[in-house]
């Protein structure tokens, strides 16, 4: 793979781009830390965005106290010129990496010529990355709705279902996540849903979890066929009549990263294909070189109906995801109205970035370095951390691995979040950043990280594990 980790100046340098110098002050008021330098700045940049900013999920009053002031492939420094290796991706969506030139250079160009196009208007940009788009998906595939993110997309998706079968209701699983939308919010399965369950026609099941099976089982196997059983008896007792569409990720997220066993996908699809229900795989988080592969369900051999994305298609540069539909749900609404718009779907400012990244990737080779630094390095170092009293289950591929910690191996109580939150603390501390969730350490870094830096990062993490489990 030819990327590697470039300094900010250097990734500027070779897109061609000059740093603006002296913008600050066009904010006026509004300005930051104007004469601040190092951790000065970095204290003026918290405590504005403390102040100033509603934060997602978060009790207002506890926030973390970080800033982030640059950052380059798998690499991110703060004002004070403390730097860490990143084993987040922000939000498991920095695929390509920080400050990837070609991208970069592609906003810049696409911002000189026309920033904005109403959806109806045929514009190069948006054919062209939905051209991109369409070559890694499954033959079939025909067209691409293109939304803001992750959630609307899930939303047309889900409502595409219901256009097409003339059903109502969509099946999810309760270990999932789909975006913080009316529709998808209420899909999700975690703890989100619950303060904002207003939509109908929604009904959760559990998937496959061997770690902490819902079905008695000892086996994948068993697990695997529990759960597909399952489905259908939910399937059967809600009315196959009833049911639009099965939403699913193809790989579970925030969740838990569950990679499903084999045959569990497969399954699913026949089980849709038994009732007439459409098949909807969530790619959002695992799409794009994450699992390694274009798709995470190319993995199992499998096509669904409707494919939906976001993050990694262009690694959040600029936001963008979409629906990418099959020819059968495509040509349905030939002669008939999709009743569902977004003003900035297909923005060209976003399709620029989705063409810069999908052809650096090709080029570059990004997914297939995504998958061998996870059989080589990510993949057996984790898993080399079993031995650590608090690990209960390694699991993952590509670079979507999670490491489950619980307070004791035989009953596998889950760790207390303050014992997590000692051990990120500790990471952070040394040079690495690592998302939490529950009882689990994700370890989601860009697609372009070095063994070396994998390999540094795992040893942090094994060390930060090994004193909190002396205590």
């Amino acid at each position: 793979m030819s990327t590697s980790s470039h300094s900010s100046t250097g990734n500027q340098r070779e897109a061609g781009i000059r740093p603006v110098v002296g913008w600050e002050e066009d904010c006026g008021a509004a300005g930051v830390g104007h004469d601040l330098t190092g951790a000065d700045l970095d204290a003026a940049v918290i405590e504005a965005d403390h102040s100033r900013v509603l934060h997602s999920w978060s009790a207002q009053a506890h926030l973390p106290s970080s800033s982030i002031a640059g950052g380059s492939g798998a690499s991110l420094w703060d004002y004070a010129g403390n730097t860490w290796i990143d084993f987040s991706s922000q939000l498991i969506n920095v695929n390509i990496g920080y400050q990837h030139p070609r991208v970069v250079a592609a906003i810049r160009r696409q911002a000189e010529v026309m920033t904005m196009v109403a959806p109806s208007t045929s514009n190069k940009q948006r054919a062209e990355a939905a051209g991109k788009i369409l070559e890694h998906a499954p033959a079939g595939f025909e067209k691409v709705f293109f939304t803001n993110a992750g959630a609307d997309a899930n939303e047309n998706a889900m409502r595409m279902a219901r256009l097409v079968t003339g059903r109502d209701k969509i099946i999810s699983r309760y270990r999932s996540y789909h975006g913080n939308t009316g529709a998808s919010i209420v899909a999700t399965g975690d703890w989100r849903r619950i303060p904002n369950e207003y939509a109908r026609g929604h009904v959760h099941v559990f998937g496959p979890y061997l770690y902490r099976s819902e079905f008695w089982a000892t086996t994948a196997e068993q697990e695997c066929a529990r759960a597909l059983e399952h489905l259908e008896h939910t399937i059967l007792a809600e009315g196959p009549e009833t049911i639009a569409g099965i939403l699913l990720e193809s790989v579970p997220g925030t969740a838990g990263i569950m990679v499903p066993p084999p045959g569990y996908l497969a399954g699913v699809r026949r089980i849709a294909d038994r009732y007439g229900i459409v098949m909807i795989c969530d790619e959002v988080m695992a799409g794009f070189g994450r699992t390694g592969a274009w798709f995470a369900f190319q993995r199992q051999d499998v096509v669904p109906d409707l494919i939906t994305f976001a993050k990694g298609v262009n690694s959040g540069y600029v936001p963008a995801g979409g629906v990418v539909i099959s020819s059968e749900i495509a040509h349905f609404f030939d002669e008939r109205v999709f009743p569902g718009g977004l003003t900035y779907s297909g923005h060209p400012l976003a399709m620029a970035a989705i063409v810069a990244a999908i052809t650096a990737m090709e080029d570059e080779g990004i997914v297939e370095h995504a998958d061998q630094i996870g059989e080589t390095v990510l993949g057996p170092g984790l898993r080399a951390l079993g031995d650590n009293p608090l690990v209960g289950e390694v699991r993952g591929q590509g670079v979507f691995w999670a490491v489950e910690l619980v307070a004791d191996k035989a009953t596998r109580e889950r760790l207390e979040g303050s014992r997590l939150a000692a051990v990120s603390r500790r990471c952070h501390q040394r040079g690495l950043i690592l998302p939490v969730h529950d009882n689990r350490i994700h370890v989601v870094p860009p697609c372009v990280i070095t063994a070396e830096q994998a390999t540094r990062g795992i040893e942090i993490l094994a060390d930060a594990l090994a004193e909190e489990a002396r205590h």
